[in-house]
């Protein structure tokens, strides 16, 4: 199953502070990844080409980065998702758009679990993000919520989460 999945941001602010909030990204001051409420970005060497981490159960490994610009992300995980995702900083005469591109071939069991549980919270999370970096540089984003699916996909992880836990600690 081919998956193209884009969310874009179009604000009123210089191309400079928005590419900043990109670089903070796996940070102690992240400004941009939405860790209050979702998994944190992790690399075991920091923002920089070849770094290896994630979010969650989503692994990747950092294919380029341009500073200020844009960060692309090849998936090594879950199995069955091959392809990439990005952040990319885009200018206009008087506002910027951040984008976030999810490209992919979903495989075997990816083919279902990308549309019915990763997409629907992917979709959350980077809205979440974007969010943040307009609250990050100045902005008042509209309150929003979870649709009822993801409120749902969240409670239930949650409980197989909990559950693990308390088993590998017995």
């Amino acid at each position: 199953m081919k998956v193209k999945n884009v969310h874009e941001r179009k604000m009123p602010y210089p191309a400079s502070s928005i590419g900043a909030l990109i670089d903070t990204l796996a940070s102690e001051s992240d400004k941009l990844w939405p860790n209050e409420k979702w998994p944190p970005m992790k690399f075991d060497q920091g923002l920089q080409i070849g770094a290896r981490g994630g979010h969650g159960p989503i692994r990747y490994t950092i294919q380029s980065y341009e500073p200020g610009r844009s960060v692309h992300f090849r998936f090594t995980g879950p199995k069955g998702f091959d392809g990439y995702h990005a952040f990319v900083v885009a200018e206009g005469a008087d506002w910027v758009v951040l984008r976030h591109i999810v490209e992919m071939k979903a495989r075997g069991a990816a083919a279902i679990s990308w549309p019915l549980v990763f997409g629907p919270l992917h979709d959350a999370l980077i809205e979440d993000g974007f969010d943040k970096a307009e609250r990050n540089s100045g902005g008042n984003p509209s309150a929003r919520s979870w649709s009822w699916w993801v409120r749902a996909l969240r409670w239930a992880l949650g409980r197989v989460n909990r559950t693990a836990r308390r088993s590998a600690a017995a």
